[in-house]
């Protein structure tokens, strides 16, 4: 009995699961408004420049390596907490 109840629910799941896939491109519909345009902007953002990562976001690695010791900077601001 367990073991119907637990095909019944796989194959339920399964066709549930089964319906989630894209058939085609998202489209506005008719007198839908796009993104709003932010303030300073000229044209509102596409898709493309809403999608990217921004550096903060994605910030870049530096592949630098040390290749000689230096000495620390004194930092005035580096003070022991009170």
């Amino acid at each position: 009995m367990k073991r119907r109840a637990y095909s019944i629910t796989a194959a339920i799941i399964a066709l549930s699961v089964s319906g989630c896939g894209q058939r085609g491109d998202l489209v506005r519909g008719v007198g839908e408004v796009g993104p709003a345009i932010p303030a300073g902007d000229t044209a509102p953002p596409t898709a493309e420049l809403q999608t990217t990562a921004s550096t903060q976001a994605r910030p870049r690695r530096s592949d630098e390596v040390l290749r000689r010791s230096e000495e620390r900077q004194s930092d005035e601001y580096d003070l022991p907490p009170e």
